[in-house]
């Protein structure tokens, strides 16, 4: 308690008093952006809204569902990637920088497959069979990428410093990247238009979503459910989580811990596989850099949720890409910054760097190993 007390009545630092600054304007411009858009909403033409912006509108209320719509769907391709990220640390305790490339096998996989179907005529005229095909040949290709990585770049450092590995997952990043290079060329490839039923909009209760966006939703959903019921319910998930836990205990108790941490990597793959098609499907279009951005974004959402915790990986997902949607139109354009739909990035680390400040062990609260802890 004499500690705690001390600690308690230590005096700040310089560095305190930077951090606090730096939160308080965070704090400031995001709030003030906020009002100044509400009164934005009421009268665009008003003396502040005039003076920051000229063109100032204000946001409809279609225009505004439409980002929050786009934004959790993006958010759900970001969870799902995030998943692997954070079970990854969960168990060896590093970061594996290469998981965004596994993401971007998935969707490459999904594009070559598609766009045989269509040369044979089935990706129109059986939609449906050719989509669940796509989707478990891209699992299964993503899952066995991982695998390898694991089994070639990963286990033989197993017992090194952390940040041996980690500098390996970014060699093996670039790996993939000239891998996808070689064997398909630097350009951008396509997916084949899809059925007209699938993009059209639907009206689902209030809400109107285009089928692309609904189907992302729902299978991020399924997903998420599969995946916490075999951490949650299945002797597989309880070895899993010993594993994480402590290694050697596990391993004591009969748990073989290779074939555990095999199967995290495996598991993770097969989430990437998934985003990765979603992906495809939502956008058309894929390059050998598709996986670098959204993985350092998936990675990011599994700091804002939690570092090891699986809720709080799709949790930080779903933020991420909301703020993504939303924040540049209602938080920038009403301080009127220019070209706020080429500020997404910024706004996703912003609010990276806004969680850090606020809560370091992120939105849910990290899982860590009894080593990491230690």
């Amino acid at each position: 308690m004499t500690t705690a007390m001390k600690a308690k009545a230590a005096p700040r630092t310089g560095v305190d008093w930077f951090l606090l600054l730096i939160k308080s304007v965070m704090f400031f411009f995001i709030a003030t952006g906020v009002l100044l858009f509400i009164f934005q909403q009421i009268d665009p033409g008003n003396p502040i809204a005039s003076r920051l912006n000229d063109d100032a509108t204000g946001l409809t209320a279609d225009q505004f569902e439409g980002l929050v719509i786009a934004g959790l769907s993006q958010g759900a391709m970001y969870g799902l990637i995030a998943l692997g990220y954070s079970m990854v640390y969960g168990v060896l305790g590093f970061i594996n920088f290469a998981h965004g490339e596994v993401f971007m096998v998935g969707a490459m996989t999904g594009m070559i497959t598609s766009n045989k179907l269509h040369e044979a005529g089935a990706w129109e005229s059986n939609f449906v069979p050719s989509l669940l095909f796509i989707v478990l040949l891209s699992i299964v290709v993503s899952t066995l990428t991982a695998v390898v990585m694991e089994r070639v770049a990963y286990r033989p450092l197993r017992g090194s410093p952390r940040l041996i590995p980690l500098i390996t997952s970014i060699g093996v990043s670039f790996f993939i990247q000239n891998v996808s290079v070689v064997l398909l060329g630097p350009g951008a490839k396509s997916y084949p238009a899809l059925p007209d039923w699938l993009s059209k909009k639907r009206d689902i209760w209030f809400i109107s979503i285009e089928g692309t966006r609904l189907l992302v939703v729902l299978v991020a959903a399924v997903s998420m459910v599969g995946l916490w019921y075999l951490v949650e319910r299945t002797k597989t998930g309880k070895a899993m989580r010993a594993v994480a836990e402590d290694k050697e205990i596990a391993s004591l108790m009969g748990i073989n811990v290779n074939r555990i941490i095999v199967t995290t990597f495996a598991v993770g793959g097969a989430m990437a596989g998934v985003a990765g098609i979603l992906w495809g499907i939502m956008f058309r279009s894929v390059i050998h850099t598709t996986g670098f951005l959204p993985g350092i974004k998936a990675f990011s959402a599994a700091v804002v949720g939690g570092i090891g915790n699986l809720n709080g990986a799709m949790a930080g997902g779903l933020s991420l890409g909301s703020a993504e949607a939303i924040a540049p139109l209602v938080i920038l354009e009403p301080w009127g910054v220019s070209g706020v739909s080429q500020l997404r990035d910024a706004v996703a680390f912003s609010v990276l760097i806004l969680v850090l400040l606020v809560k370091p062990t992120g939105l849910f609260g990290e899982r860590l190993s009894s080593e990491d802890r230690g």
